[in-house]
């Protein structure tokens, strides 16, 4: 069985830790805000009524529920977030990432026609919370993918060096098994 690579951190470590800890608080206050405070039945009719369903009085209550349902997967995924500001965890790394890469598409996957049914109802803020949590994702996902590549790891870490190996002139000066 192998043992993998030792990580030690880097500037950065601390920053993106930092920024995804944030990002994750206001995604999830923004989740919850647009699951339980935007999305309703009448949001719901008037979107179907927009797009034209045949019977959204039918439909709606039923739509509204797996709505709410896939908000509060999300609410979940991104309060998970928030671990990140304790952990360096690869698995958590690839939750955050799948999490907020798939809110970040919500600008393709959420119909216009809710877009549409939330500016009529609730006038502009009805689509802040969801444009700031999708256009948020999206940014936060740009900035975990170009930090891979960069690091070619999670979380902006470097391989530690072996023991004894001589230091990189102008390396990071943080030791094995630093949380930093």
């Amino acid at each position: 069985m192998s043992t993998g690579t030792q990580l030690v951190a880097t500037p950065a470590t601390r920053k993106l830790r930092n920024a995804v800890g944030v990002c994750s608080v206001v995604f999830t206050v923004g989740t919850a805000v647009h699951n339980f405070a935007v999305i309703d039945n009448e949001l719901v009719e008037m979107m179907m009524r927009i797009s034209g369903s045949a019977d959204p009085a039918a439909s709606a209550p039923g739509f509204t529920l797996w709505l709410r349902i896939v908000g509060c997967l999300y609410i979940l995924g991104n309060a998970a977030g928030l671990l990140a500001l304790r952990s360096r965890s690869r698995a958590l790394w690839w939750v955050v990432f799948a999490v907020n890469c798939t809110q970040g598409l919500g600008f393709w996957v959420i119909p216009p026609s809710m877009w549409d049914a939330a500016t009529d109802l609730y006038g502009f803020w009805g689509i802040v919370p969801s444009a700031v949590t999708d256009g948020g994702a999206l940014l936060l996902t740009v900035t975990m993918v170009l930090t891979m590549v960069k690091y070619r790891t999670t979380w902006a870490q470097r391989p530690a060096l072996p023991t004894g190996a001589p230091p990189v002139p102008g390396s990071s000066s943080v030791t094995r098994g630093s949380r930093r």
